[in-house]
This record gives C-alpha cells, sequence and structure tokens, in this order.
C-alpha cells in the first residue's frame, strides 16, 4: 500500500487549522448572546456583550417598556431613570412638565427651567421690581442693587454727602467716616491732626498708640526715640528695638552672663 505522503499531511494540517480559526472567530459573536435572550424592543450592544432598550423604552425588569412622554419633554437617551427632560421653558412638576412663568421684566436663566430679573430689576417673591435710585448713586455689578457715588456714602436710603476734613480725602469704603488722612495724619473725632513724629522714627498708619515708632536701633521713651544699648554678649531683637544675649548667655539684670553650670 502506498504510504500518504508529505503534501497530503501538510493540507489535512492546513484544513484542521481553518477550522479552529473560523471556530475562534465565531466564538465572540456567539459569546453576545442568542438573539432570543434579547427582549422586545431592545438590540445587542455594539460592543461587549448583553443588550440595550431601543430609543424611546427603558429598562425594568428584565424587559424594555415604552417611556410615557408628556407634552412639552424630549428623550434624555437614557436606558435608565425617568428617560425625558423638560424642554427649555418648562420644569418638572408631579411628572409634567409645566411652563415657567416669567414675570415682567424678567428673562429665562441658563438653566431654561428658572428666570432671573432683568438689570435695574430686583426679585420680589414672584416679580420683578424696578430698583428706585437715589440722587448720586449708580447700578451695582449684579444689576439689582446700587451704590452711592465717590463722595457719598448711603445714610437711610440715600446718599448724603461726605464731609471730608482738612487734610483728609474720601474713601469708596462703605462702612465708618467714609475718608481717610492723609500722612503724617490721623483721625480723631472728625478731624485729621497732625502726627509729631521724633528724630529717629517713622510715622505707623494705626487707629491706637502714639501713632509713629521707633526706627531699628532705638525705642522709645516718652515722646522720643533713644538708642538701645546693647551690653556685652548681646545682640539687637527681632523688632530692632530692644536686645536679646547671645547663645549660651542669658539675660541678668541688665547684661548677660554665662550659665553657672558652663562657668
Amino acid at each position: 500500500m502506498r504510504k500518504p505522503g508529505r503534501t497530503n499531511i501538510f493540507i489535512g494540517g492546513a484544513l484542521i487549522l481553518t477550522v479552529m480559526c473560523a471556530a475562534a472567530v465565531a466564538a465572540p459573536a456567539l459569546a453576545q448572546g442568542d438573539p432570543s435572550d434579547i427582549p422586545a424592543n431592545a438590540s445587542a450592544r455594539q460592543y461587549g456583550s448583553g443588550w440595550q432598550c431601543d430609543p424611546g423604552y427603558r429598562q425594568a425588569s428584565g424587559t424594555c417598556t415604552q417611556i410615557d412622554l408628556p407634552a412639552h419633554a424630549q428623550l434624555t437617551g437614557g436606558s435608565y431613570g425617568r428617560g425625558w427632560e423638560c424642554v427649555r421653558g418648562y420644569r418638572l412638576s408631579d411628572e409634567t412638565c409645566q411652563s415657567v412663568a416669567v414675570p415682567a421684566n424678567g428673562y429665562l436663566d441658563g438653566s431654561g427651567d428658572g428666570w432671573r430679573c432683568e438689570r435695574g430689576y430686583r426679585r420680589t417673591g414672584e416679580t420683578c421690581v424696578a430698583i428706585q435710585l437715589p440722587s448720586n448713586a449708580y447700578l451695582n455689578s449684579t444689576g439689582d442693587g446700587w451704590n452711592c457715588s465717590r463722595g457719598y456714602r448711603e445714610l437711610k436710603e440715600n446718599c448724603v454727602a461726605i464731609i471730608v476734613p482738612e487734610n483728609g480725602y474720601a474713601t469708596n469704603s462703605s462702612f465708618g467716616t467714609g475718608w481717610s488722612c492723609d500722612r503724617p495724619f490721623r483721625a480723631m473725632n472728625d478731624a485729621c491732626v497732625r502726627v509729631e513724629v521724633p528724630m529717629n522714627g517713622y510715622f505707623e498708619e494705626a487707629s491706637y498708640g502714639p501713632g509713629w515708632k521707633c526706627d531699628r536701633g532705638y525705642q522709645a521713651m516718652g515722646a522720643i526715640c533713644v538708642p538701645v544699648l546693647v551690653p556685652e554678649n548681646a545682640h539687637l531683637d527681632y523688632s530692632g528695638n530692644s536686645w536679646d544675649c547671645d547663645r549660651p548667655y542669658s539675660q541678668r539684670s541688665s547684661g548677660c552672663e554665662l550659665p553657672s553650670r558652663i562657668r
């Protein structure tokens, strides 16, 4: 009997390989599930396994039920949850879409389910009321209130002129006096009083204290600045108006001494 040639062996092997490859390619398609397992109004997912409800339907207990779309609503494309939302100009209320009642001088906000007042009006209940600007006032940045012009301050819904004392200037603050003093003056009652800065001192803007401080290396003594007398083995401290002992010295009376343990 003639033995099978090597060519026949190769042909047989190639045929087996072809069948195996075909089975491997078909396996993912079969893994997507039997079409009979997909409920009505659904389709197999394009990628991966499983299924999803068709547009206009949502998943509920393994089935796809039709979405009951109320008037003035639109589908969201989601297969879970409500599956719809109200169109712009309507808001959800008891599973229906009710029209947003925009009052005169109002407009729909960015979300489309609420409203805001036009600039120059403020919301009062469900209406937009015009803002009454007093003399010497202007609308604020948000347009729903007002500020007094420079040189005026609010007092009982009016803008009254700020009386600026000599050596002072008006500020933009709505609090306090509405004015501040020039340097080197400070506020005292309704006036700006000059601060007498001693030699070796400088003006300090503060509502308390003398209104000045001594330069580094000097300390206040009454109304003048005197040099800081730094003892031996000491240095000016962080403030510059007193001194600290060098390490390892410690302060004793008005000088610096070594601790007894290292003498």
